[in-house]
C-alpha cells in the first residue's frame, strides 16, 4: 500500500512539474492575432459606416431632386 501511495505521489509530482514549465508562446501569438484582427476590423467598420452615411445623404439628395422634378413637371 505504501509503494502504491508513493508511486502515485511521485507520478503526480513529475507530471505537475512538467506541465507547469510549458512554453506559452502559442497563447501569446493567438492573443496578438486576435488583437490585430480586431484592429483591422475596427478600421473596416469605420469605413463602412462612412460609406453608409454617404449613401444615405446621396439618397436624400436624389429624393429631393426627384421631388423637385415632379413639382416642375406638375407645375407646367
Amino acid at each position: 500500500m505504501k509503494k502504491l501511495l508513493f508511486s502515485t505521489i511521485l507520478l503526480l509530482a513529475i507530471s505537475t512539474s512538467l506541465t507547469s514549465c510549458r512554453d506559452t508562446k502559442k497563447s501569446e501569438s493567438i492573443d496578438d492575432a486576435i488583437e490585430k484582427t480586431s484592429e483591422a476590423t475596427e478600421g473596416a467598420l469605420e469605413q463602412t459606416g462612412k460609406a453608409i452615411d454617404n449613401a444615405v445623404e446621396q439618397t436624400k439628395e436624389a429624393g429631393e431632386a426627384t421631388k423637385d422634378a415632379i413639382d416642375k413637371v406638375g407645375g407646367n
